[in-house]
C-alpha cells in the first residue's frame, strides 16, 4: 500500500455530527410506566407507591429518584443510609418486607414530591431549566459539594493560624517545582502543614483521580511537612478499593491523619496541636 501523509485541516474538514437517540429500551419502558401515575392515586392510595414497586421495581425506582432530583449514585447512596442492613436497599430488601420497605421510603417525602410535580403547570422555560439542570447542573452540584467543604475546612484553618495560603500551588523539597493543595500553612513558600480537601456526591473516575492528587503531593513535599486529607461523602462507600489506598497512604506515614467532617472538633485539636509543636 502506497504511504500518505494525512493533513489536520483536511481530516477536520471532513468530520460530521454522530447522530443518536438518548433513548434505549429502559428508557422507554421508564416513560411508559409514566402512564400508571396519576395525582389522585398517589394522593388517595396510601398503597400506591408499593404497588408501583410490585409492577417493576428497577423502573419504578428510577422513576422516584428522577421525582426526587437525584443522580443515579446520589439515590443508590441514599437508600443505603436509609437501608444499612447489607442487601435490604434493593429489590431483594422490598420483596422480603414490601410494606416496611415502602414505609421506609416516606422518609424521603416522596408522595409529596410526585404530587407536587404532577401537579404543577409546566412552560417552555421550565423544560429549558430542567435540560440545564440534568447537563451543566450536574457537573455545578459537583463543584458546589467540594467547594462547600473548602470552606468548612477554612473555617476551622482560620480558627487556629493568622496565615494560611488557600487553594496554592506550593514549593516542592527540592525548590524548583510545585504542586496543587487547598492549604499550606502557613505559606505556600514554607509549607509546613499542608491541607487537601475531597468532597464527593457522586461516584466516578474523580474518586479515582484523588489518588493520584495526594501522591503527587507526598512526592513533592518535604518530609518534615505535615500532610492532612480531608474527604467527606458517603459515595465512598461505593469506592472502597480507592478509599482503602487513602487508609494504606495513611498507614505507612505519608499522611498524618484523614478527616470528615463528623471529625471537626478532633480536627481543630489537631491543628492547635500542630501550631505548638511547629511553633507557627
Amino acid at each position: 500500500m502506497e504511504k500518505i501523509k494525512q493533513d489536520k485541516d483536511a481530516l477536520l474538514a471532513n468530520l460530521s455530527v454522530l447522530e443518536t437517540d438518548w433513548r434505549d429500551e429502559f428508557s422507554t419502558d421508564v416513560i411508559s410506566f409514566l402512564d400508571n401515575i396519576d395525582v389522585d392515586s398517589i394522593a388517595d392510595n396510601e398503597n400506591r407507591i408499593q404497588e408501583l414497586l410490585e409492577d417493576d421495581f428497577n423502573v419504578a425506582s428510577t422513576v422516584f429518584r428522577l421525582f426526587l432530583e437525584k443522580s443515579k449514585d446520589e439515590y443508590t447512596s441514599t437508600l443505603k443510609e436509609l437501608f444499612p442492613e447489607k442487601g435490604k436497599s434493593g429489590s431483594s430488601g422490598f420483596r422480603k418486607d414490601p410494606e416496611k420497605y415502602t414505609k421506609t421510603l416516606n422518609h424521603l417525602f416522596l408522595r409529596e414530591k410526585m404530587i407536587e410535580t404532577i401537579d404543577r403547570e409546566y412552560t417552555w422555560k421550565d423544560i429549558i431549566t430542567e435540560r440545564l439542570k440534568a447537563g451543566r447542573g450536574s457537573a455545578i452540584k459537583g463543584q458546589k459539594r467540594g467547594r462547600q467543604l473548602e470552606d468548612f475546612v477554612e473555617n476551622i484553618v482560620k480558627q487556629v493560624f493568622d496565615k494560611y495560603e488557600p487553594r496554592c500551588s506550593f514549593i516542592g523539597m527540592k525548590g524548583n517545582s510545585t504542586e496543587k493543595a487547598d492549604f499550606a500553612i502557613p505559606s505556600k513558600e514554607n509549607p509546613e502543614i499542608i491541607i487537601e480537601v475531597k468532597g464527593y456526591g457522586a461516584t466516578g473516575s474523580k474518586q479515582t483521580d484523588v489518588i493520584g492528587d495526594v501522591n503527587r503531593i507526598i512526592q513533592e513535599k518535604r518530609h518534615d511537612s505535615t500532610f492532612l486529607l480531608f474527604t467527606d461523602g458517603i459515595t465512598w462507600k461505593e469506592r472502597e478499593s480507592d478509599f482503602r489506598k487513602l487508609i494504606e497512604f495513611q498507614n505507612q506515614g505519608y499522611i498524618y491523619k484523614l478527616y470528615t467532617k463528623s471529625m471537626e472538633e478532633e480536627f481543630l485539636n489537631d491543628l492547635k496541636l500542630l501550631k505548638a509543636e511547629k511553633n507557627i
